[in-house]
């Protein structure tokens, strides 16, 4: 075990930037200090993506899940009392791009659209969820965005201990 690691002071969090950049576009961006596919993994496999998904602190209980993240495939996330979050993965190229569609039932479905672009062993993540209308990105405001700043610490917690 090496002394130094254990002493030191956590590291600065890189910042999550949220921008609504159009009447239907929102688009979230963060840097890992992880390879892309290290941080392609996170978002891809259930074992670790239970790990860091949920906000800590909005006292939520993952009940179930599943995960087929592969084009053409399917997700399915419980939370219990009737709240869950479910659709299709549209593409998933290994360690690049993950797009998935979130229907939950509805007729109208928002799209989700994550890069990983790697640069010297760090991987610059962009979000981008596009609504189907302007009244739809409205409603859903900006809080699940938000929570990014939460949920990506946690991912970065992961990494770390990926990384050790």
């Amino acid at each position: 075990m090496n002394e130094n690691r254990t002493s030191s002071p956590p590291a600065k969090r890189n910042p999550v930037t949220v921008e609504r950049t159009s009447d239907r576009e929102l688009v979230v961006t963060r840097t890992f200090n992880a390879p892309a596919r290290l941080v392609f993994d996170a978002w891809t496999k259930p074992e670790l993506f239970r790990r860091w998904w949920v906000p800590q602190s909005m006292d939520m209980t993952l009940h179930s899940l599943e995960m087929n993240a592969r084009t053409g495939g399917s997700y399915r996330l419980d939370f219990g009392d009737g709240m869950v979050f479910f659709d299709t993965y549209l593409e998933v190229t290994p360690h690049s791009r993950i797009v998935w569609t979130n229907d939950e039932g509805g007729q109208d479905s928002s799209v989700t659209t994550v890069t990983f672009e790697e640069s010297d062993g760090t991987t610059l993540l962009t979000m981008t969820e596009v609504y189907p209308s302007t009244e739809a990105l409205d409603e859903a405001g900006t809080g699940a965005a938000d929570a990014t700043h939460e949920t990506f610490g946690q991912l970065d917690d992961l990494l770390t201990q990926l990384l050790a």
